[in-house]
């Protein structure tokens, strides 16, 4: 019991006068929004603990209740605005009471509540609860805060753990917990089922055949964009508790469905594991780490229906985790003049090479540069390897031309007759609302016409709609009818067999080019020889074949060149019988050769060749071949 003041009735003799001259202040806090929202009383009777501040002599004008921390957990400071002001007002020596219905509401956490207790010991803070009022300097009453503060710690820790184990003993028996995945329901025996609606499992089925099919989440949003596909959604409280709605696609939704091993049939419990090593203060949420879906608590392979297999499900993560790495693992396809960009690597390091656009295309490795100040690795001009490339896919595509058109009908008419029975399905959608209307409209009283007015308004936006929805039908239908005609299949059929002039036509575009190539190679690795004009390329095809190949590439002299001797003794001597440049240009370029550039020799190329050499052709040799006196000749001459 607590000693009262003789000079006061009812107030105990722990609060001095300048106790009264300071704040009181009532802590009210429940720790979960439902609590708040069903059980209201608690928080009425925290409220009435005001009372009490008023019997011990504080004027209604300097009583202040706090209840702005509603619906946050004491286990954390984090979002708890209202305590944190209370622990300033406490510093700045302007609260002479907290009243709360227990200590432990305070703070749930061991070293919150030591703290709180220190500083209202420091500044001269009374506390309060149910049982009575303590004061933080008073040795029996400290002690007995510090106990009931720490028993507020062991009983969260007690609530928790039943909590957990309830919920790891539900998911061990596969039972979905928290809101389903867009595409599934959860089923009276509490496990994931596929949406019953065959809208829904359309369009979740085309979300992952496209992204096999295009390879990236930006051409899977913007395939769903042009297309006028939307994601389904189901609300899990609220006025629409259950019902379907659609909204346009978005980026993060979709890398989220493609992640998440439900739709593989899994079910994982413990994906997002709190990493005490990660945790911000004052962050709420921070902390959390994905784990791989083998590596959670709970993992049930098989556990419901699945909209893709498990070998999908992983191809798809790794591709977006590929799309955000840097190294030898190429990135996604872009709409730039590099063919290979992402895919060239340096045969030095294994760095991947980065793709420099100046005046003409350069493949450099720079990588250990960057990160560790070392000389650069290799750097060469990035034509002459991309038309060897070029060359080589098509060689292994070629033979294939008949297979490959009759798989391009295919799959064009398989393209055509999904986005054909999404339309179908959203078709009928519409035609299911119009019924409704008119059913609604048709059930009311004839002399209703308040209600009937509205009813029938509904009905003709419904009629509306769906007009407006099988005109853009019609349009989509002429545009792409589902059946591929005798001149489109005709089309398809000769340009397979001219692969050639397909890849080589102004209308191939260059991200199409890489789309190819990317479905056919792994990677290339490439050697340069830094005193000729030598690459050794190995191109490493899908399916796991290496061949070996020798290019050549641009350099900036006449000396780095193999061939000049050869290439200089054609050009005296079709010049001393009286051929013209441009002959000569034609000849050398049917032999093979090419300038320093890597380039097709021209006119203008063989008169700056001769130019060069010409001048002392009766005396010396090419200089890349001149004796070691002969240079030691021109040096000291120069000099």
């Amino acid at each position: 019991m607590n000693r009262t003041d003789s000079s006061q009735p009812g107030r105990p003799a722990k609060i001095q006068s300048f106790h009264l001259d300071r704040w009181a202040i009532v802590y009210v806090r429940q720790s979960h929004p439902q609590q708040v929202q069903r059980h209201r009383e608690s928080a009425h009777v925290q409220i009435q603990l005001r009372q009490r501040a008023l019997q011990w002599g504080w004027p209604a004008d300097r009583i202040r209740v706090l209840d702005g921390d509603q619906g946050c957990s004491g286990a954390t400071t984090a979002g708890r605005d209202d305590f944190a002001w209370l622990l300033a007002e406490i510093a700045l020596g302007h609260v002479g009471v907290v009243i709360g219905f227990q200590i432990n509401r305070l703070a749930r956490e061991d070293e919150t509540c030591a703290r709180l207790i220190q500083l209202c010991a420091t500044f001269h803070t009374l506390l309060a609860d149910q049982d009575g009022l303590y004061d933080p300097r008073n040795f029996n009453d400290r002690i007995l805060l510090n106990v009931k503060g720490l028993t507020g710690g062991i009983e969260l820790h007690e609530i928790q753990q039943r909590m957990q184990a309830s919920r790891l003993s539900r998911a061990g028996r596969g039972e979905w917990l928290g809101q389903p995945p867009p595409g599934f329901v959860v089923g009276p025996d509490s496990k994931l089922q596929l949406d019953p609606d065959e809208q829904v499992q359309q369009v979740m089925r085309l979300i992952f055949e496209q992204f096999l099919a295009l390879g990236s989440l930006s051409g899977l949003l913007r395939h769903l964009r042009r297309h006028h596909i939307e994601l389904p959604f189901r609300p899990v409280s609220g006025p629409a508790k259950g019902q379907l709605h659609w909204h346009p696609a978005h980026r993060e939704t979709l890398r989220q469905i493609l992640r998440r091993p439900a739709y593989a049939g899994a079910y994982t419990w413990g994906r997002r594991a709190v990493d005490p090593t990660r945790v911000v203060p004052q962050h709420r949420g921070t902390g959390r780490r994905e784990c791989a879906a083998q590596e959670c608590a709970v993992f049930l392979r098989d556990s419901h229906p699945a909209y893709i297999s498990w070998d999908q499900y992983q191809s798809n993560v790794r591709r977006l985790t590929h799309h955000r790495t840097h190294g030898p693992t190429p990135g996604p396809a872009r709409t730039t003049v590099a063919l290979l960009a992402g895919l060239v690597v340096c045969g030095r390091c294994g760095s991947r090479m980065q793709t420099h656009y100046t005046r003409s295309l350069r493949y450099d490795c720079q990588r250990r540069a960057l990160d560790y100040a070392e000389p650069l690795c290799q750097s060469f001009g990035g034509g002459p390897l991309e038309q060897l490339v070029e060359e080589q896919v098509l060689q292994v595509v070629t033979p294939a031309a008949l297979e490959l058109s009759l798989r391009a009908v295919a799959e064009c008419q398989q393209q055509r007759a999904a986005l054909d029975r999404h339309w179908q399905l959203r078709l009928e959608r519409a035609r299911q609302d119009a019924a409704r209307a008119f059913r609604q409209y048709n059930a009311v009283e004839p002399e209703n016409r308040l209600v009937a007015r509205t009813l029938e308004q509904r009905w003709e936006e419904a009629l509306s709609a769906q007009r407006a929805l099988e005109e853009d039908y019609d349009r989509f239908a002429q545009e792409q009818p589902v059946q591929l005609s005798a001149g489109e299949r005709a089309q398809i059929e000769a340009l397979a067999q001219d692969l050639p002039s397909v890849w080589q036509s102004p209308g191939t575009s260059v991200a199409e080019k890489r789309q190819v190539i990317r479905l056919l190679l792994q990677h290339v690795v490439v050697w340069m020889s830094a005193s000729s004009q030598d690459l050794k390329v190995h191109l490493h095809w899908s399916g796991g074949t290496v061949t070996e190949h020798q290019g050549i590439r641009g350099v900036g002299s006449w000396e780095q060149v193999a061939e000049v001797q050869a290439i200089w003794e054609q050009v005296q001597r079709r010049q001393a019988e009286g051929v013209t440049s441009r002959s000569v240009a034609a000849e050398l370029n049917a032999a093979g050769y090419r300038t320093p550039r890597g380039l097709p020799f021209t006119a203008a190329s063989v008169r700056q060749l001769r130019v060069r050499f010409g001048a002392r052709a009766a005396q010396t040799a090419p200089p890349s071949h001149r004796r070691p006196s002969q240079r030691r000749v021109k040096k000291s001459a120069v000099s």
